[in-house]
């Protein structure tokens, strides 16, 4: 099913916001750490959000992951605050890593022929799955 205008309204003021606000944590506590709000997605009724996060360096993605996750309360309030004139209720929100800047450097890396050839043997690239 194809995105609404409204979805897409909602997700972009969304994604904004979001990496204002994860931003500027990472400004606080961790030097070094760049934070991207790579895609929101809405379901039609707005009342779930799925983002997902890319991180650099990507060795920190699952232990920055975890601690998003855990103070997800947190940064729903601070969106709420920050959208309060544009939406009447904050979705609940979903994080997920992103991981295709790994993939996409896996294939680059792999067609260099730093790896062994994928186009003889497919096997060797790591299947993805859609979310």
């Amino acid at each position: 099913m194809e995105e609404t205008n409204r979805q897409k309204k909602i997700a972009g003021v969304l994604q904004q916001d979001l990496a204002d606000v994860l931003q500027s944590a990472a400004r606080d506590g961790m030097k070094g750490i760049i934070i991207s709000v790579t895609k929101v997605r809405v379901t039609s009724d707005l009342s779930e959000a799925k983002i997902y996060i890319s991180v650099f360096p990507s060795e920190k993605r699952d232990e920055l992951l975890k601690g998003i996750i855990s103070n997800t309360p947190l940064i729903r309030h601070e969106l709420a605050k920050r959208t309060k004139n544009q939406l009447r209720r904050m979705p609940h929100l979903a994080f997920f890593a992103d991981d295709s800047l790994d993939y996409i450097e896996g294939i680059e890396s792999a067609l260099k022929g730093d790896k062994d050839n994928p186009i003889k043997n497919p096997e060797l690239l790591d299947k993805r799955q859609k979310r």
